[in-house]
């Protein structure tokens, strides 16, 4: 490739199969790459200035190379990217970059579209240094957790990170170290609906997060050897003299998506997918989602009751809650599911789990 080439990257959005609400707590997660991707051109120019151009917001951006970047705003991902690819990756950049991004990843909707964002802008990053350097999507995905969560200090897991960067469906275990298990499903199609409705997720974190932490508390100040991972399904009910009624029923909620998610792990990891067992699982986590997290609306109600009536199999809201997106798994016809989701008021897109970050071609990209 010539150094005045421009390269193009995409990265996925994401769908959260199991374990919603349970990274932050040390649980493991199941998550699918979706076929919705950001998608980033980088043209090299021959001064130090990024311009970034967004045209599906209609907005735009520059800065320089030159020095440390400073940051403008509260979450300022292009230039804290390229502040922690030059400091923990050792990259130097004596060239700027035009760079177009484009996406069909629905926005601020609890589908991962500013994680593919920064993957995005990493792996481009990391070509268009002086040195181009090659990391694996894993390690991409670590660089991309630091720069939107840990560089600003926020509280952020690591699921939408590693979801899109690695790409297919993963198991994830972050405590107590991360690892990642590579599963390849069978799996049909699914329909993603988007409500429409703006998420609500400091609020959602307030009950469901903060909730389920101040039960802890509560529980290990009482029985310091409780193990959230271990304790079986039944003993919350050695706790509701220290617990309110909302954090009795997070701690039963809790316990039993952990449960959900280790039988999907066991369908998911079969050589043969049975469709109908991994819809029930769904159905199961959304129940939990809706009756004790609360975090589910009633217009997503509404388009996950249409999906079922429709033919799918399960399916439940994705993403922190209270808005956003929910989608439904529909093997067969999917274009029915998506019509009786956009009944309700939904926008629906037949999707497909997809690969993770990678190079695309730069002429189909700019055509």
């Amino acid at each position: 490739m010539n150094s005045s080439d421009p390269i193009a990257v995409s990265t996925p959005g994401r769908i959260c199969l199991f374990g919603e609400h349970q990274d932050y707590l040390g649980l493991p997660v199941i998550a699918a790459a979706i076929s919705r991707r950001m998608y980033l051109t980088g043209v090299p120019r021959t001064d130090q200035q990024v311009v970034i151009q967004l045209p599906d917001l209609g907005q735009s951006e520059s800065f320089s190379l030159i020095g440390p970047l400073a940051y403008v705003a509260r979450r300022d991902y292009f230039r804290s990217a390229v502040n922690v690819v030059r400091r923990e990756e050792g990259a130097t950049f004596s060239r700027g970059v035009d760079v177009t991004v484009r996406g069909t990843i629905p926005i601020n909707a609890g589908t991962s579209s500013s994680s593919a964002l920064i993957v995005s802008w990493v792996n481009l990053l990391l070509q268009l240094a002086d040195e181009p350097q090659t990391r694996s999507r894993e390690a991409i995905a670590g660089i991309a957790h630091r720069a939107e969560v840990l560089e600003f200090g926020e509280p952020g897991g690591m699921m939408d990170h590693y979801a899109t960067a690695v790409g297919d469906v993963i198991y994830l275990e972050s405590e107590p170290a991360i690892q990642i298990t590579h599963l390849r499903p069978a799996l049909g199609t699914f329909v993603l609906g988007d409500s429409g409705e703006p998420k609500d997720t400091l609020g959602i974190l307030k009950h469901v997060k903060f909730g389920m932490l101040d039960a802890l508390k509560k529980i290990h100040a009482y029985q310091p050897t409780f193990d959230l991972t271990t304790a079986p399904l039944d003993s919350a009910n050695d706790y509701r003299h220290l617990l309110t009624a909302d954090e009795l029923s997070l701690l039963r909620s809790n316990l039993s998506d952990r449960d959900i998610l280790r039988e999907a792990l066991i369908v998911l990891d079969a050589p043969r997918i049975d469709d109908s067992r991994f819809g029930e699982l769904l159905n199961r986590h959304q129940d939990n989602l809706r009756e004790a997290k609360r975090i589910s609306t009633p217009k997503i109600d509404r388009m996950l009751t249409a999906a079922l009536q429709a033919g799918a199999l399960g399916g439940k809201i994705n993403g922190s809650g209270g808005g956003g997106c929910m989608f439904a798994y529909a093997p067969q016809n999917p274009e029915a599911v998506a019509a009786a989701i956009e009944q309700q008021g939904g926008q629906a897109y037949i999707i497909t789990v997809d690969s993770g970050t990678r190079n695309e071609s730069a002429a189909v990209l700019t055509a």
